[in-house]
């Protein structure tokens, strides 16, 4: 009894000298973003080392903040001279590793962390966030039971991943459970709807119709089938393109294709803020790959179009890695 209430104490101890150093780091920099996925440094240290090692610690901290990854990495370097095998400092470094795109550091730097605190939500959803940047969902699924298994709440991130797999049975499966607890989110349940339609809809090729007909049909029968056909027949028909398109969203806000048309109808008008604006609320239903690369592509168009060429060059590269 007498060394748990020892051990507790220097766990409160931990946390508190912890959290007063990112307070520091709030007050001088007004950045809090790091605060909430952070493990407490270890104070297994002299007075002198410890303090170098916090001093070491909060510029890492800080340069991350800033953006600055390799020079906070250049400070983590530091802290582990002075305090080997930290799980904070491993976790440290494994988020700006990730954050360089360098997954294979970041893996095995969140291994290293995970191989003393097996359990760490934090620590256990950071590895999720690694599988996806490197596109594995399967191993990325795996991680995200180990953290439902302790937190039932994070079964929303393991249907998108399930999704991200096209596995989609489960996900279904997984999302009417959710629905019955009244647990789904919004967004969820737009996807479920989208995968159902998907999974009902025929594969059969339709014989072509005239535009004329098909808007006439379109009239009594409002099917997303009939309204593609006549999206896919407007090419050369603005007005066409942005009534029912946007007619498209109002009855099928799941379908990411008619945000997408609507976007590209708005890039050509060089409307870039509206084609931005309609490309973020579609991008989430976005479900396969060469989707995700038309969106990207539209994307770069409207930032180029608002000459940000930073971000046009950003999603012009995020469109390459997937074709590749």
């Amino acid at each position: 009894m007498y060394f748990k209430k020892k051990n507790k104490k220097k766990r409160e101890k931990k946390l508190f000298n912890y959290f007063k150093l990112v307070l520091f780091f709030f007050v001088f920099f007004s950045i809090n973003i790091f605060a909430q996925d952070s493990i407490p440094v270890k104070e297994d240290l002299t007075e002198e080392t410890e303090l170098k090692f916090q001093e070491f610690f909060f510029k890492a901290l800080s340069e991350k903040a800033i953006g600055n990854y390799q020079k906070a990495i250049e400070n983590l370097e530091s802290c582990n001279q002075i305090l080997t095998n930290d799980v904070s400092v491993f976790f440290e470094f494994s988020k700006n590793y990730l954050l360089l795109n360098n997954t294979l550091l970041a893996k095995e730097y969140i291994e290293r962390s995970l191989s003393k605190d097996i359990n760490n939500l934090w620590m256990l959803s950071h590895f999720v966030k690694i599988y996806q940047k490197e596109r594995n969902y399967k191993e990325a699924i795996k991680v995200q039971q180990k953290i439902v298994a302790i937190n039932p709440k994070e079964r929303d991130q393991l249907a998108k991943l399930l999704v991200y797999d096209k596995q989609y049975k489960k996900a279904i499966f997984l999302m009417n459970t959710l629905e019955k607890e009244n647990a789904l989110s919004s967004n969820l349940k737009k996807l479920k709807a989208n995968l159902e339609k998907r999974k009902e809809a025929s594969v059969k090729k339709e014989n072509p119709s005239d535009l004329s007909s098909l808007i006439n049909q379109f009239k009594t029968d409002k099917s997303y089938k009939v309204l593609k056909q006549i999206l896919n027949q407007s090419s050369n028909n603005v007005a066409n393109l942005l009534k029912f398109s946007e007619e498209g969203i109002a009855l099928f806000p799941a379908q990411p294709y008619v945000y997408l048309v609507k976007a590209k109808t708005l890039n050509d008008l060089k409307k870039y803020k509206n084609a931005l604006a309609t490309l973020q609320n579609g991008f989430d239903f976005v479900i396969e790959d060469k989707m995700e690369v038309d969106f990207y592509t539209e994307i770069a168009k409207a930032f180029k179009g608002l000459g940000n060429n930073e971000e046009e060059k950003k999603y012009k590269q995020k469109a390459k890695n997937l074709k590749n």
